[in-house]
């Protein structure tokens, strides 16, 4: 299927989510490199415009290139549902599900999958009886928010640190958890189709990757390959795609996941419709997979689909 026959294609971006200023970036990039394989592409911002107005504008296909709520969280992929119109990525449940940690969490330790222990917090949390359960530093942060918003790190049993931590994390969403803290090698595994990508090393200032380090900063040093042995490489990437179809995502996606000093690994979360600015990871894991950014996403928007 070349780029011409896929019809007029809707580049999803913006959106009124708390990620909209990377979400332009991502569907800037897209729009440009689908352009540039000859697909009929579009800017369309559901900030600004009637999402019904893709199907009087005659769109055959939509590229979501949405981050955060609204655009991640399977409310988009229901009206593109409703309306009969193919969108990229995982469809309405896998969308929502992965959206909420907490839940992404009940599902991947019901089947197995590592994941950092964790409780549901809130104002009337008792801190010293957090710390018993989770230890130091603990990671506080929204359920339902992406790109390290909202996110604290406590690193005392302070009890004014812990609730201005879970405040910063309530402004976001009400639903907050509490994460233990592990320490390690920051990975992502990217997944595209049915295959792992190459998995990718971050090492940011100080070893804090936030929301600066993760899409602005030229500090932030990223290794693809990782630089880990054949058979732990294999082992993570063949984890990540359970991790990944366990939820029901499908299309692409991206795990974030901590290795620890004993070999042992922890999945953070999934994101099913990761970032594609300058900065993002999945096109450079599919760089080193031999796949141009380009192709990359001709490749994603001929996954397209409804239901």
């Amino acid at each position: 299927m070349n780029g011409a026959s896929m019809g007029r294609v809707a580049v999803l971006m913006g959106g009124p989510s708390a990620e909209r200023e990377i979400s332009l970036m991502s569907g800037q990039g897209v729009l440009g490199a689908l352009r540039e394989r000859g697909v009929d592409a579009h800017p369309f911002d559901p900030a600004e415009r009637d999402l019904w107005g893709l199907r009087r504008d005659g769109f055959a296909r939509a590229f979501i290139a949405l981050h955060g709520r609204y655009g991640e969280d399977g409310t988009v992929q229901g009206a593109l549902e409703t309306l009969g119109i193919p969108y990229t990525g995982s469809g309405v449940m896998a969308s929502a599900l992965a959206m909420d940690k907490w839940r992404t969490k009940l599902v991947w330790i019901a089947a197995g999958i590592p994941t950092p222990r964790y409780r549901v917090v809130d104002a009337r949390t008792d801190p010293m009886r957090l710390v018993a359960e989770l230890g130091l530093p603990l990671i506080v942060k929204p359920a339902r928010e992406g790109s390290t918003i909202g996110i604290s790190k406590v690193s005392t049993v302070d009890r004014d640190e812990v609730a201005v931590a879970i405040a910063a994390a309530a402004k976001h969403d009400r639903l907050v958890l509490a994460e233990e803290f592990v320490e390690g090698r920051e990975l992502t595994a990217s997944i595209l189709g049915e295959r792992a990508l190459p998995l990718i090393r971050i090492e940011a200032p100080g070893g804090n990757y936030d929301y600066e380090h993760k899409y602005f900063s030229d500090e932030t040093k990223y290794h693809c390959p990782a630089g880990l042995p054949d058979a732990v490489e294999e082992a993570i990437r063949r984890q990540a795609l359970e991790a990944f179809s366990i939820l029901g995502a499908s299309g692409w996606g991206r795990l974030d996941l901590i290795l620890r000093r004993d070999g042992t690994w922890s999945f953070l979360e999934l994101n099913t419709s990761p970032g594609m600015t300058g900065h993002s990871l999945v096109p450079m894991a599919a760089r080193a997979a031999g796949i141009s950014f380009p192709d990359l996403c001709v490749e994603i928007l001929r996954g397209a689909h409804v239901g």
